[in-house]
């Protein structure tokens, strides 16, 4: 089913008589054992004011068309959401819905936070087809946004987003990526920290596994000398010679191997730890968010939550069979809260979580 518009779905849902699994470009859960319910026909920008720094727009917008309109007025998407396609070998075209449904965010989240921390506002409509909005479309008029908050990263189980708004940033004057020659996870991380406790504005810090590298963002003559001076407090700090970010947000250079592949978030510190304990299993690792997420390409069936047993986090296995599941159990407070909430919004259980 691939409603033309609002009330179409509306009318969908209310006559279900099942569950659905939702789809917008298909690229991060292509897969589906139920009947489909796109919203490839929800598409639109629907108000962009550049000079207020709002978007408001449909959820099956492609994000490529949605990161078009804005760099026509050199705005962008601060979140920087990652492409699944490279790490699950799917194609289509991811959408602004779906980025949000699961709180895609990027390397620049150690500075500007997540894709929900971008959200104004959500249209969506629940399990009984009722038309829900919470939130604003401008930042003055913002009641109840905490509520729209809730459908980033629930993957739809809280029902089908129609319409999103988000706050929208300039795109700086200049982007310079230092590198420091770095083959540990804990001298990585205490290079990373290091950085990010500076007062210098550090807006990615990651490691790819052979080297640190550190982005600075903003007018041309500010990133300069923040760059002069984080190469000072952190000598061999040099320019990179190209940009390494999309392909670190993205998990490129682990995509292509027959392995695994793991995403994990947890304590800095504890990043280096389980970095470092992978390495010696024989994994691939990369680090990102200053060690806070942690890539790995690991052997095919590796339980990596055993591994981390002891630090706690959260994993997620993108790619891969195994014998546990392959998004990270709920702990059962937390758990409980969700089913209420899935009580609450989607009583016939229409958008039960997939797998």
């Amino acid at each position: 089913m691939a409603p033309a518009c609002e009330a179409e779905l509306a009318e969908a849902i209310r006559a279900a008589n099942g569950p659905f699994a939702i789809r917008g470009g298909g690229t991060r859960s292509p897969a589906a054992d139920r009947p489909v319910l796109s919203t490839a026909g929800l598409v639109g920008v629907v108000l962009y004011e550049p000079g207020a720094l709002t978007l408001v727009v449909k959820a099956g917008t492609p994000l490529a068309e949605v990161e078009d309109v804005l760099a026509a007025k050199n705005q962008r998407l601060a979140f920087e959401p990652m492409d699944h396609r490279p790490v699950l070998g799917t194609s289509g075209d991811p959408t602004i819905g779906g980025a949000l449904a699961v709180n895609a965010s990027g390397p620049r989240r150690v500075q500007a936070g997540a894709a929900r921390d971008f959200l104004l506002g959500a249209v969506f409509v629940d399990g009984e087809g009722t038309r829900v909005r919470n939130g604003g479309r401008v930042m003055k008029n913002v009641t109840g946004y905490d509520l729209a908050r809730l459908q980033a990263g629930a993957r739809g189980s809280l029902g089908v987003l129609t319409e999103l708004s988000f706050k929208v940033l300039p795109v700086p004057e200049r982007v310079a990526t230092l590198a420091l020659a770095c083959d540990t996870p804990g001298r990585a991380v205490a290079e990373m920290s290091r950085a990010l406790g500076s007062p210098y504005e550090v807006t990615g810090a990651a490691w790819d596994g052979a080297r640190v590298l550190l982005r600075i963002e903003g007018f041309a003559d500010s990133v300069a000398y923040r760059a002069g001076e984080l190469a000072r407090i952190i000598p061999g700090l040099a320019p990179a010679d190209e940009d390494p970010w999309p392909a670190l947000r993205d998990g490129a250079a682990l995509a292509p191997m027959e392995r695994d592949i793991w995403r994990v978030s947890l304590r800095a510190s504890h990043g280096a730890v389980l970095a470092e304990r992978l390495r010696e299993a024989g994994a691939a690792v990369q680090l990102d968010w200053g060690g806070a997420l942690l890539w790995a390409a690991t052997a095919p069936g590796t339980d990596l939550r055993a591994e981390m047993a002891d630090l706690g986090g959260h994993a997620t296995r993108l790619r891969g069979q195994g014998s546990t599941p392959a998004r990270h159990p709920d702990p059962a407070p937390v758990a409980a809260l969700a089913a209420g909430l899935r009580q609450k919004f989607d009583p016939r259980g229409l958008f039960a979580p997939e797998g």
